[in-house]
């Protein structure tokens, strides 16, 4: 037997080992069958490169490490919240049976909550809340801009930590820079604790360039809260002019429910810097005042459960007279449009509003390849003008609502770390109804997607296959 023949057995036994290796491990944890396909054909078809990709791509160890801390910190960071649960009846019942079981969370009574449209009236809000905080600030954004807004929010941070305030500040890997964060220079030389989620020079963790954290959370004292969509940039400010103005939709809370919003970045500071962060200075007594019941509903790759697209089918389900959607990028997958299809076939009048032209214009191609098949079982489809809305609102029966960071694609659903709010109010889904339908400028027919020419279809079906990485 000569040489060349001795390595091309060793070869040929290596690649069934690494095959049939990998096969297994796929079959035994992926659960979606076509990602399972996938992966198997790729590591049968080039054994060893196939293989080293399924290594460093196919395996979630995001969830295996968020699972260990878990482990090792066994109860959780608050106290019980159980005396404060509002009991629900009537047609949403079984949502938020779900949702107690899901997010191991109850829904919360006694709280307030505070639309903000736009930076304009968000970013003074947020502001003053941080020159008043006494104990402790806790920010996390996905984008957070060297720009005149994000040292404005430095200078503010900045100064409640010399007054004793304890700080910390969170920002996403790839949104405030991956290669270099001014930002973080400008917190770092104020001395500010900050960090990077999920971020990386080490090849071996390069595959968790495609996972980000999409949340916007900033808690004052454990006792006031804001989440949405807002990231903190100067083009959220539509009273200045700026090349591609922005706006959005950002809510203020105060009441039992902050303690759940404590938790979530209590949670993701903990899985980037390994720092716990408790006790009354985060978490204080939760004490009840106002009416809205309200709770959060955290999703990510470090779960098994897609608990906010859970959230939004069950919403979906138990819908009986109409739904309304708001998303800057919509791109719902099978499931999804699926059950927003069986909706309006049941009579439920469905309204989903999208903007004529985003700020992505692949992400656009792709959701119009989306949009025929709603429109053909009954959904309406409205397009909004400018300036683009990056708002991401949900109103089930103009009594639940469901806002937050997550938007409508397969990226926010399944690979982002998103947050979201559920939302018991009439007062609060009638105003967000409001603002969805005073922003439909143009309704998108039949007869509209007919006349896209065959080139601009394969167009929109091509870039669709990208949505994850859109």
């Amino acid at each position: 037997m000569n040489h060349i023949t001795l390595l091309t057995i060793c070869y040929g036994v290596i690649s069934l080992i690494c095959s049939i290796s990998v096969t297994i491990h796929i079959l035994l944890t992926k659960r979606d069958t076509a990602s399972c396909a996938g992966w198997i054909g790729v590591c049968w078809l080039m054994p060893l490169f196939g293989s080293v990709l399924y290594l460093m791509f196919g395996i979630n160890r995001v969830h295996r490490r968020a699972q260990k801390m878990m482990d090792e910190e066994g109860t959780e960071h608050y106290l019980p919240l159980k005396e404060l649960r509002h009991e629900v009846k009537g047609q949403f019942l079984p949502l938020v049976k779900m949702l107690d079981r899901l997010t191991g969370h109850p829904l919360l009574g006694g709280n307030i909550v505070r639309c903000l449209h736009d930076g304009d009236n968000a970013y003074p809000v947020m502001l003053e809340a941080i020159s008043q905080a006494q104990h402790s600030v806790l920010l996390c954004s996905y984008i957070f801009r060297h720009d005149i807004i994000g040292e404005k929010f430095v200078e503010v941070l900045s100064e409640a930590k010399n007054r004793g305030v304890e700080v910390r500040v969170l920002v996403d890997g790839i949104g405030s820079g991956y290669i270099y964060s001014d930002i973080l220079r400008s917190l770092d030389e104020k001395n500010i604790k900050c960090a990077r989620f999920m971020h990386s020079f080490l090849p071996w963790r390069m595959p968790f360039i495609n996972l980000r954290n999409h949340r916007k959370i900033l808690v004052i004292d454990g006792k006031i809260g804001f989440l949405g969509g807002l990231n903190i940039g100067a083009e959220n400010l539509l009273r200045v002019t700026t090349h591609q103005p922005v706006a959005d939709t950002h809510f203020r809370f105060e009441g039992p429910v902050i303690t759940q919003l404590t938790e979530a970045f209590v949670k993701d500071w903990a899985f980037t810097t390994n720092e716990v962060l408790t006790g009354p200075r985060y978490f204080p007594q939760p004490v009840p005042i106002g009416n809205v019941p309200a709770r959060i509903v955290t999703s990510g790759p470090d779960a098994d459960m897609e608990k906010i697209e859970y959230a939004m089918l069950q919403a979906i389900i138990l819908a009986k007279k109409e739904v309304w959607f708001m998303s800057p990028y919509f791109i719902p997958d099978n499931r999804f449009a699926t059950e927003l299809g069986l909706a309006a076939l049941r009579g439920v009048e469905v309204n989903i509003l999208v903007p004529k032209e985003s700020n992505h214009k692949f992400t656009d191609y792709a959701r119009n390849a989306c949009l025929p098949r709603l429109i053909d079982v009954g959904c309406h489809i409205w397009l909004g003008g400018p300036p683009f809305n990056h708002s991401k609102l949900m109103v089930v029966d103009r009594n639940w609502s469901f806002v937050g960071s997550s938007n409508l694609d397969r990226r926010s659903l399944r690979l982002n770390f998103e947050i979201n709010v559920e939302i018991h109010d009439f007062i609060t889904a009638s105003h967000l109804e409001g603002f969805i339908k005073r922003h439909c400028s143009e309704k998108l027919t039949k007869e509209d997607y007919q006349a896209w020419s065959l080139p601009v279809r394969l167009r929109n079906a091509v870039l669709r296959l990208f949505t994850p990485y859109l």
